[in-house]
């Protein structure tokens, strides 16, 4: 294993929506090229539309996702094993926001926190927006994220190789979880914005879903 937890910090501004840009990725599969690029920043104007909005509404909703993401792909705790009891912080250095996973099997749940926020964590995963979902979807190489050092990774990094690894098995695609938690409508409004979902990963190389979604 690769001890990583010794590199520095991805920093926000005082304005908490950016970080500087570290170069290249090399070596990642992308949904866009096989050539490496810098990895997209979510816009300064749409971080800042979302610092206002309230946490505990989405965190509601989020703890709802990941009750649904457990029951519909069970193995995602099994495979994490004791890690299932960490509090894993992911932490989008260009949104003002962050999330603290609790996947332990009684009552999964994700809360969302302002950028601001000091909670407890066992293991913080800290990158671009678009790097963590294209990891989750496959979009992205996690090895050459941390080693680019477009992803940084402090604390248990042992608890992030096991949820990586879960993640990985499970194939979770983003888009369908969000659907599923809202139901048939969710389900039905789906259908209809994948093509959408698919179009705006080409042109902005964030992998809204599933990178075999978009071949």
């Amino acid at each position: 294993m690769v001890d990583i937890g010794c590199r520095p910090r991805l920093v926000r501004d005082p304005d908490l929506i950016s970080i500087k840009d570290t170069g290249p990725v090399v070596g990642y599969r992308s949904i866009m090229t096989s050539r490496a690029s810098l990895i997209p920043r979510f816009p300064r104007a749409g971080a800042q539309l979302l610092a206002p909005l309230p946490s505990g509404p989405l965190s509601l909703l989020l703890g709802r996702a990941a009750r649904g993401m457990a029951e519909r792909h069970p193995g995602l705790l099994t495979r994490l094993g004791p890690h299932a009891e960490k509090r894993f912080l992911i932490d989008p250095t260009d949104l003002p926001l962050s999330f603290l996973i609790h996947p332990q099997a009684a009552r999964p749940r994700i809360e969302a926190l302002s950028a601001s926020a000091s909670p407890a964590w066992d293991c913080r995963i800290a990158g671009p927006l678009a790097a963590l979902i294209g990891m989750i979807h496959g979009a992205y190489d996690g090895d050459a994220l941390f080693f680019s050092r477009d992803i940084v990774i402090e604390g248990d990094t042992e608890a992030a190789l096991a949820l990586r690894n879960a993640l990985d098995d499970a194939e979770i695609d983003l888009f369908e979880e969000a659907a599923e938690s809202l139901g048939a409508p969710g389900r039905m409004a789906g259908r209809r914005l994948r093509p959408l979902a698919r179009t705006a990963s080409r042109i902005t190389g964030v992998a809204l879903t599933r990178a075999e979604e978009l071949l």
